[in-house]
């Protein structure tokens, strides 16, 4: 829903209703993964995407129907790939779109979640997409990560239900993931009949970026395109500044390591961030990955890459050990960084950064997909299926 939040609340404001249309659930190959939202306004105008223009024609049609009968809709896109085709889904995949009027007075909470998504707290949206009893399709809880956050706002049809869905949402929300759960028609945790799609709006991922040179600017932007919210950090005031970093959400001057202990000491670190040591230079390097490859489970970055030559490589490894790092610690150091694609350029050197990324979050193995077989997406639990939190 984010990609469509300022058409949505534009609609929401003035009073009017429009159609979203949301994946719910993805099979196989299906291009876009939950979470991601078409709207149709009153007008007949169309924002965002959910299937890459595969089937969009046909949500279209049914978030008219919906903004004419007011009743939402769960529809499946996608049979098999023989009919695939037919059905507009021409990668083979299946999804599932939920497919709901929003206004004022179905989904009073949106501005409030819109101030949360803008300010970087975490809120997820728990949605009633099935059940035995259709007025329960469409009710929905709004749910903060913690119960200090604020109270939980909405309902959907008992505090039973209400109690297990907040429990579960909290739990997706933490691991920053979108997926549907089922329950029993009352939230039996054993049973079937209600299915409830959780949408964790979690603060962007962040990428840190330390050394402003030109190829940080080019990772920089790299960043910001993959949805990252980007920090560039260097110790030296006459290179870090926010005019030649335009693309980066802020530019700090500090020097690294005290900056990045300090992030970490703030919980300002997780699991989901990237860090791209730029600076190859061993007075900057050295202090700011021992602080990076020691970090405390809780913060543990995804990725920690060093940019530099082979030769920078080995001596920055015998710098680190003669700073005691061990080699199980130095194993989560990604140097030379990047991916083998051949480029020269900041730019090519940031495309290879940016590969490696994203490999390292799904899986991927960086060869050519036409020297691979089977699926091509990779499915690292990413919600394609059903599932209990416990």
């Amino acid at each position: 829903m984010r990609e469509v939040l300022s058409t949505l609340l534009a609609v929401w404001r003035t009073g009017g209703t429009a159609g979203l249309g949301t994946v719910v659930r993805t099979f196989r190959s299906a291009p876009r993964p939950p979470g991601a939202a078409m709207v149709v306004t009153p007008d007949g105008t169309v924002s965002g995407s959910v299937s890459g223009g595969c089937v969009e024609g046909a949500v279209y049609d049914v978030a008219s129907e919906v903004l004419a009968t007011g009743i939402p809709v769960l529809q499946r896109y996608g049979v098999s790939d023989d009919a695939a085709f037919e059905v507009g889904l021409t990668c083979g995949g299946i999804l599932d779109v939920f497919v709901e009027p929003v206004s004022q007075s179905t989904f009073g909470q949106l501005d409030a979640i819109a101030a949360d998504i803008d300010a970087h707290r975490p809120v997820a949206v728990a949605t009633v997409i099935a059940h035995p009893d259709a007025a329960w399709v469409g009710r929905r809880l709004v749910v903060r990560r913690d119960p200090g956050d604020g109270p939980v706002d909405g309902a959907l049809g008992s505090p039973r239900a209400d109690a297990a869905v907040t429990d579960d949402a909290r739990g997706l929300l933490a691991a920053g993931r979108s997926e549907v759960l089922t329950y029993g028609p009352d939230g039996q945790r054993r049973g079937e009949g209600m299915e409830v799609f959780v949408a964790s709006h979690a603060p962007r991922p962040r990428m840190l970026v330390f050394g402003a040179i030109d190829f940080a600017a080019a990772v920089a932007q790299q960043g910001a395109f993959l949805g990252y919210r980007v920090t560039v950090c260097d110790a030296r005031p006459v290179f870090a500044t926010s005019a030649r970093f335009p693309t980066a959400d802020e530019v700090v001057v500090d020097w690294p390591h005290r900056y990045l202990a300090a992030q970490a000491a703030a919980g300002a670190i997780d699991a989901r961030t990237v860090i791209c040591v730029l600076t190859h230079d061993p007075k900057f390097d050295v202090p700011l990955l021992e602080v990076a490859l020691r970090l405390p489970e809780h913060a543990r970055a995804a990725y920690i890459g060093a940019m530099g030559s082979r030769r920078t490589h080995e001596d920055r490894l015998d710098r680190l050990r003669e700073a005691g790092l061990t080699e199980a610690e130095l194993a989560g150091l990604s140097s030379p960084i990047g991916l083998d694609l051949g480029g020269r350029t900041p730019e090519e050197t940031a495309v290879s950064i940016a590969a490696e990324i994203v490999a390292r979050r799904w899986g991927g193995g960086g060869r050519p997909l036409a020297e691979t077989g089977g699926r091509i997406h990779h499915e690292l639990g990413n919600g394609s299926r059903s599932r209990r939190v416990k």
